[in-house]
């Protein structure tokens, strides 16, 4: 039986991993070994969180957490290359962006080990972002990328990747696939919106978390002046990102909105069902509103997934508060169908497919 190495970090890639995980358990052919880096420690990633996601538990915990950039990749390198020497896979997948993809990436690599980047060819363009740095490091040294949208190959193509021995794929976007999967339970899992006395698309979901935002006074100040404007007409619940906390409470802002606690996955799907729209500076979450059909307001200068601002399901405003202020009242008087296939379907199994060819070859 071929094996391979699955590196995962952040919340996030644990939902998207479970999606190909599902499809390896099925086919019976991979072992697949879970490495948990601990990149983003949470509460919530308990024995509970993986039953009811059904989630394969990690065989490894590396917990390195809490690390300046340097230090936790280096970490990560030195604790995932013992892994990999010892496993011995015939290849190992990352996921995304964070410090986690890029060191799994750089010690299979070393190894002489084939690389799978799942969510490949993504660009922000900005070199500010070390997610920009993470997932332009690992594209490049990858086997096989996985794009999910055609702006991710045609970024690929424009940074002359088509003249590297590297397989290019459009698999689709594998969060849909998730979406789907624990979007057809996620009111059975969740008390979150009686929990707070919500009523369907009687409030605005935000999540502010970016350091970008956040570690910016003015910026931040801004984002929120607009969240406040917003809470005006209706009521705006946003779940406190750590960080976020940390520099409201330094600045000495308090902000005249909903604050909850960080919620899990189930949560999270079920305030995106029932909210009016979504102000948001994380990129999962702008194609989550979309598969949700929701419109989605963008608290940062760019965003990767420039086609749901082609088409009209998203708006860059930055932290403008005027600008914030005018998309949510442009988007409430919007209808759109969200009938267009953005993002692929069956993903998992397309992913699947392509790591079996190039495992096999």
């Amino acid at each position: 039986m071929k094996k391979i190495v699955t590196i995962l970090g952040a919340r996030p890639q644990f939902v998207k991993g479970a999606v190909l995980s599902r499809v390896i358990k099925n086919h019976e052919e991979i072992e697949e070994i879970i490495v948990h880096t601990g990149q983003h420690f949470d509460a919530n990633m308990s024995a509970v969180f993986f039953d009811e996601m059904q989630i394969p538990k990690p065989k490894y915990n590396l917990n390195i957490n809490g690390l300046n950039h340097g230090a936790m990749t280096g970490q990560m390198l030195e604790k995932i290359e013992e892994i990999l020497i010892a496993e011995k896979p015939d290849a190992i997948v990352v996921y995304g962006d964070t410090n986690s993809t890029v060191a799994g990436a750089l010690s299979a690599k070393k190894l002489h080990i084939k690389v799978v980047h799942i969510e490949a060819g993504l660009r922000s363009y900005n070199m500010q972002m070390p997610e920009e740095i993470n997932r332009i490091i690992t594209d490049r040294i990858a086997d096989l990328l996985s794009c999910p949208t055609q702006v991710a190959i045609d970024n690929l193509k424009q940074e002359g990747f088509d003249n590297l021995v590297i397989k290019i794929e459009q698999h689709g976007d594998i969060m849909k696939d998730a979406v789907e999967f624990y979007g057809a339970f996620s009111e059975e899992k969740s008390t979150v919106i009686a929990d707070l006395n919500l009523t369907k698309n009687e409030f605005v979901l935000a999540t502010i978390h970016r350091q970008e935002n956040t570690d910016d006074k003015q910026k931040l100040t801004n984002v929120f002046l607009g969240l406040e404007e917003i809470n005006k007409t209706k009521k705006v619940v946003t779940p406190l990102h750590p960080r976020t906390k940390k520099m409201l409470d330094l600045y000495g802002l308090k902000p005249n909105i909903t604050f909850i606690k960080p919620v899990g996955y189930f949560d999270m799907l079920e305030l995106l069902k029932n909210c009016a729209l979504v102000v948001t500076d994380s990129g999962g979450l702008q194609k989550e509103a979309f598969f949700n059909k929701k419109y989605c307001i963008i608290a940062r200068e760019e965003t990767e997934w420039t086609e749901l601002v082609s088409n009209g399901y998203a708006k860059i405003t930055a932290t403008n508060p005027q600008e914030i202020t005018t998309a949510y009242t442009d988007f409430l008087n919007l209808k759109k169908s969200f009938k267009e296939e953005l993002y692929g379907n069956n993903v998992g199994e397309k992913i699947y497919q392509s790591i079996i060819k190039l495992i096999n070859a």
